[in-house]
């Protein structure tokens, strides 16, 4: 039973508490979503034992579709204090993730899939008519010159989130739970720990530093690129956008003046 229904995020998806049953659910248009995948990838990883926010299971596990939309329903998690998960406790909630999904049996798209993706937008001024002619330069170049760098390294892949940063993982009675699986792929690890905060990387194991810094310029590059989106609804993202172009531009000023050509 529903009697009211709570705001939680409104940005290129609704996510709703709907009360006093307290479920999570999360709405997208039907034409934008992959809402199967991730009912899929929740439940393998569940059986994974892996830290991520279960579906409800108060109702059938699947996508419900109506009037144009995708509903998915998920269990809801009061969040726990101190909200902030402390490095080495946030990389080993990764390093547990990333070992469940090794187990994991799913087709799903290359990190460079996301990164054309990206690359795509910067070239379509239509679709990002307000990137200015130098920043759609410097985006283009930038994610070309990072997916083939980081591609010619040969470094070992496997399914990943995609976007484990802070904003994917709540604080929990149960401990730190990641979100928001419709953003996995395969890759390097390091691409991962490009969203977690950069302590994060001192206390996962086995970490290739060089590609991790790489994968921090590319990461950058891409949600920047996001941002420029004539449809994208994240408030404050132009100006997030032309922040994180500045960022860019000193993140290679520092990488060439280390590894002068």
């Amino acid at each position: 039973m529903v009697d009211d229904a709570i705001v939680l995020q409104d940005s290129n998806k609704l996510t709703l508490r709907l009360v006093p049953c307290d479920v999570l659910a999360r709405v997208a248009p039907v034409a934008d979503q992959i809402a199967q995948f991730e009912v899929d990838l929740a439940q393998q990883l569940a059986e994974a034992d892996c830290p991520v926010a279960a579906l409800e299971p108060r109702v059938e596990p699947r996508v419900y579709e109506r009037d144009g939309f995708v509903l998915t329903l998920w269990t809801y998690y009061e969040p726990a204090t101190p909200h902030q998960i402390p490095p080495a406790d946030y990389a080993h909630a990764l390093e547990r993730l990333h070992a469940g999904m090794r187990k994991v049996d799913l087709p799903t798209p290359h990190f460079t899939d996301r990164v054309e993706q990206a690359q795509q937008l910067v070239t379509d001024r239509d679709r990002s008519p307000e990137l200015a002619d130098a920043d759609r330069r410097l985006l283009g170049d930038t994610l070309q010159s990072l997916r083939s760098s980081i591609g010619n390294r040969n470094a070992a892949e496997q399914l990943l989130h995609g976007e484990p940063h802070p904003g994917n993982l709540l604080t929990t009675k149960n401990g730190p739970l990641f979100i928001d699986l419709e953003t996995c792929c395969r890759g390097p690890v390091e691409f991962d720990l490009a969203h977690a905060p950069d302590e994060v990387a001192a206390h996962y194991p086995g970490v290739d530093h060089d590609l991790l810094r790489e994968c921090r310029i590319l990461m950058l590059a891409m949600v920047t690129a996001w941002r420029w989106d004539r449809n994208d609804q994240l408030p404050n993202g132009r100006r997030l956008a032309a922040e994180w172009l500045s960022q860019i531009r000193a993140a290679l000023d520092h990488r060439d003046s280390d590894h002068p050509r």
